[in-house]
C-alpha cells in the first residue's frame, strides 16, 4: 500500500482494486455474481461467506473509492440515500442531527418522514457560517451533516472552520460531496469525519447505475457502518460495483472537462440580459467565491469550481420556453453524467421540501439547475443560446 499511496489520482483510480486476475490473468478482473460462497469447513471460508456481508467485487470498489478520498475505509451501499440513511441510523432516539437547510430533497424526506418518527431530532440550518452551526449545537447533538456546494443553490460550507467547531463540541461532521467528487474536493483533508457520495453521480458519470458510499478514517465509525450495511441489507449488486470500478477510471478526465465547460458557460450566462441570476462558485459575484478557491481543489492543487450551474429565469413562461427549446440538454433528475442535464428543483429533486421552505431559501419555480456534461462547449453554448432567445 505504501507504493499505491504515492500514486497520482488517475493512477489510483485505474489500478487500485483493479489488479489483473491472478488465476487467468484477465486485465479486467471478474465480477463475482454470487449470493453465497463455498466453505471448506464449519467456520472456514476463503474470505467471504455471503454477499450481503461482503463480496470480492464490492471489496475492490471500496478499496478504489477509499484511495481516491484519501480514506482508510469505505463502505458501499445500493444508493446514495441508503448510505445517508445508514449514517443517520447510527444514532438513537433523542439524538439531534443538524443538516444544511439547502440539501438534497431526498435527505429531507428520509429524515422528516422516516427517522423523525423513530425519535431522532433534526434541525435544518444555514451552514454557510460556522458560527451559526456552533450556535445551533445542543447537548444532544451528535452529527452535523452538510452539503458543499449545496443542491441546488450552490451555497458553500467552510469545511476547515466547521470541522474545528465540531471537534471542539465533540460532534461528528459529515459532508455530502456528491457535487464535487473526490477529484474536486476531499473533505477528509479538512478534518471531516465522514464523506458521503451518491456514486450514481460523477463517480459513475454515465447515468446507468445507482450507488452510494461512505468513507472515513475513523475505525470505529467504519466498523459501525459496515455492521449497519450487514444488518439492514442496503448492499449494491456485484454488477453495479463492477460498473462503478470501470467508471472511476475516467473520473479525472470527465470531471475536469465538465468543470472546464461549466466555468466558461457560467461566465457567458452571467453576461446574458434575460437571466435573473446565475449561481456558480467560480463567479466573483458568488458570495463565497473565496471559500471555493480555498477548498475546491484538484489532487494537483488547482482550483476547480465544479460542473453545476443554477440560473433563475424569473417567469414560468420563460422557464417553459427555455426547456422546450433544448436539444443537447435532457430534462431529467440526477447530475454528474457525461451528458448535460437540466431540471427544475422546485418540482423535481426538491418536491418533498415544503413550498414555503423552498421559497424562503430561494428555490423558486423558475430556478433551473444545469448539470454540465462533456459535450463540445460550442454545442452546449449554442443550445443554451437558442433556448434563451
Amino acid at each position: 500500500m505504501a507504493k499505491k499511496s504515492k500514486w497520482g489520482f488517475s493512477t489510483k483510480s485505474i489500478h487500485v482494486g483493479n489488479e489483473a486476475d491472478k488465476e487467468m490473468g484477465s486485465v479486467s478482473p471478474p465480477i463475482h455474481l454470487t449470493s453465497t460462497f463455498k466453505q471448506d469447513g464449519v467456520g472456514k471460508n476463503r474470505g467471504h461467506d455471503y454477499s450481503r456481508v461482503s463480496n470480492p467485487t464490492r471489496q475492490r470498489l471500496e478499496e478504489n473509492l477509499a484511495s481516491l478520498d484519501g480514506a482508510n475505509y469505505a463502505v458501499c451501499y445500493s444508493t446514495g440515500m441508503a448510505a445517508t440513511t445508514a449514517l443517520f441510523q447510527l444514532f438513537d432516539a433523542g439524538d439531534h442531527i443538524l443538516i444544511s437547510r439547502n440539501t438534497y430533497g431526498g435527505t429531507f424526506r428520509m429524515s422528516m418522514n422516516v427517522l423523525k418518527r423513530q425519535g431522532i431530532e433534526f434541525d435544518w440550518i444555514d451552514t454557510r457560517d460556522p458560527e451559526n452551526i456552533k450556535n445551533h449545537i445542543k447537548s444532544n447533538t451528535r452529527l452535523v451533516h452538510v452539503e458543499t456546494p449545496t443542491n441546488p443553490l450552490l451555497e458553500l460550507c467552510d469545511l476547515e472552520a466547521t470541522a474545528k467547531v465540531c471537534t471542539k463540541a465533540d460532534v461528528y461532521l459529515s459532508v455530502d460531496n456528491s457535487f464535487m467528487s473526490p477529484y474536486g474536493q476531499r473533505p477528509l483533508e479538512f478534518g471531516v469525519d465522514v464523506v458521503m457520495q451518491s456514486s450514481t453521480k460523477s463517480l459513475s458519470g454515465h447515468s446507468d447505475v445507482l450507488g452510494g458510499v461512505l468513507t472515513t478514517n475513523n475505525e470505529d465509525l467504519a466498523e459501525r457502518l459496515q455492521f449497519m450495511l450487514k444488518a439492514t441489507g442496503g448492499v449494491p449488486s456485484p454488477f453495479d460495483n463492477w460498473i462503478l470500478l470501470r467508471s472511476t477510471k475516467t473520473l479525472a478526465l470527465r470531471y475536469q472537462k465538465a468543470s472546464d465547460n461549466a466555468a466558461e458557460l457560467a461566465k457567458w450566462l452571467n453576461e446574458q440580459k434575460n437571466i435573473g441570476r446565475v449561481i456558480y462558485p467560480g463567479l466573483k459575484s458568488h458570495p463565497q467565491h473565496e471559500i471555493a478557491r480555498k477548498q475546491q481543489r484538484t489532487p494537483k492543487g488547482d482550483i476547480i469550481y465544479g460542473n453545476m450551474i443554477s440560473i433563475d429565469l424569473d417567469a414560468k413562461e420563460a422557464r417553459d420556453h427555455f426547456l422546450s427549446q433544448l436539444e443537447v440538454f435532457t430534462l431529467a433528475e440526477s447530475l454528474g453524467g457525461v451528458e448535460s442535464l437540466v431540471c427544475v428543483p422546485y418540482n423535481m429533486t426538491h418536491a418533498a421540501v415544503p413550498d414555503d421552505a423552498k421559497l424562503e431559501m430561494g428555490i423558486t419555480e423558475t430556478l433551473i439547475r444545469l448539470s454540465i456534461g462533456i459535450e463540445n462547449l460550442e454545442d452546449i453554448k449554442s443550445d443554451l443560446s437558442k433556448a434563451l432567445d
